[in-house]
C-alpha cells in the first residue's frame, strides 16, 4: 500500500504559512471591554462613516493603557452592520470585494457569541471566524479532494478537502458540517461511515482575497469519514470545479507542489499523519 511521506522542509514551510504576521501594523478592535478583532489604524481613518446616514460614527479611535485602539460604539451588531455598509462603499470596492449577505458570529475571548457581522468584512476587521472541513477517504485508503471553482472569491482553482466551509451565525458546527457537505459534495452525512471529529487547525495570515487591509484569524474543526464505494460526490452550489480520488503518493506530490489551500494542506497533513 502507498504511504504518505511529505518532505520535512515542506511541512515546516507549511506551518510557517499558517502563522504569518500582518503585512502592516494592526491595533485592537474592541466592543465595550471585549477585544473582537484588529484593524490597520490608517485604513479606518480614511473611511467616511457618515456616508450612509447622519448618526454618530459607529467606531471611534481611543487610547487604552497608552495603546491606540478602535472601539465599536452602541449596540454591537447594528454598529458592525453600519461599518460594513461604509466599508463596502469605500474606495470603489477595494475594501469589500465580495458582499455575501451572510452573518457570522462575533465572539468574546471565551468564544461566546456577542454579535454578528457581515461575512464580507471579517478580514478587514480582523474578526475571528470558524470553519469546518471534511476529510473523506475511500475504503481502499485513497483520499477524495475537490478543486475550488475558478470563480471563488479567494484561492480560486486551488485544491481542497472533500468539503470546507464557514460556520454562519445561525449554525452549530454539526449543522454547518451537514449543510456544507450537501452543498459542496451532494452527500448526506447518513451515507458516510466512520464519521468522527479529527481535530483543529488555526490560521493567522494576511488575507488572500485581494481586499485591502485583510487579516485571517480562523479556527477550523475538521472531521474524517469513509465514503463508501459507489457513493460519489456531486457539487450542488457551483463552488466546486471537480472532485478527484488520489492515492497517498500522488496526494503528497501535489501537496508539495502547493496545489492546495493552506488550511486544506494542514488538515490533510494532520489527518494522514495520524493514520500512518
Amino acid at each position: 500500500m502507498s504511504t504518505f511521506a511529505p518532505d520535512a522542509q515542506w511541512c515546516a514551510a507549511l506551518i510557517e504559512r499558517a502563522a504569518q504576521a500582518p503585512l502592516h501594523a494592526r491595533v485592537p478592535l474592541f466592543w465595550g471591554e471585549h477585544p473582537i478583532g484588529s484593524v490597520e489604524p490608517e485604513f479606518l481613518r480614511q473611511i467616511d462613516w457618515h456616508s450612509s446616514d447622519d448618526g454618530p460614527a459607529p467606531v471611534q479611535e481611543e487610547t487604552r493603557d497608552g495603546t491606540p485602539v478602535w472601539r465599536v460604539q452602541g449596540e454591537a451588531s447594528a454598529s458592525l452592520q453600519r461599518m460594513a455598509l461604509a466599508l463596502r462603499a469605500a474606495r470603489a470596492g477595494r475594501v469589500v470585494q465580495h458582499w455575501r449577505d451572510e452573518q457570522l458570529a462575533v465572539c468574546n475571548a471565551r468564544g461566546e457569541p456577542i454579535a454578528t457581522v457581515e461575512r464580507g468584512v471579517v478580514r478587514p476587521l480582523g474578526i475571528a471566524t470558524q470553519a469546518v472541513h471534511l476529510v473523506g477517504r475511500a475504503p481502499d485508503g485513497r483520499v477524495w479532494v475537490q478543486q475550488r471553482s475558478l470563480c471563488k472569491a479567494n484561492e480560486p482553482g486551488l485544491w481542497d478537502t472533500l468539503m470546507g466551509g464557514m460556520v454562519s451565525a445561525q449554525d452549530s458546527i454539526e449543522s454547518a458540517l451537514a449543510r456544507e457537505t450537501w452543498e459542496e459534495a451532494g452527500l448526506q452525512l447518513e451515507a458516510l461511515t466512520d464519521l468522527q471529529l479529527g481535530g483543529q487547525v488555526e490560521l493567522h495570515k494576511p488575507s488572500s482575497d485581494g481586499a485591502d487591509a485583510g487579516y485571517v484569524v480562523e479556527r477550523v474543526e475538521w472531521y474524517r469519514c469513509t465514503v463508501p464505494d459507489g457513493v460519489l460526490p456531486v457539487n450542488q452550489d457551483g463552488e466546486v470545479a471537480q472532485f478527484e480520488l488520489l492515492d497517498l503518493v500522488e496526494l503528497a506530490q501535489r501537496l508539495q507542489r502547493d496545489e492546495f489551500t493552506t488550511e486544506a494542506a494542514l488538515i490533510l497533513l494532520a489527518a494522514l499523519r495520524s493514520e500512518t
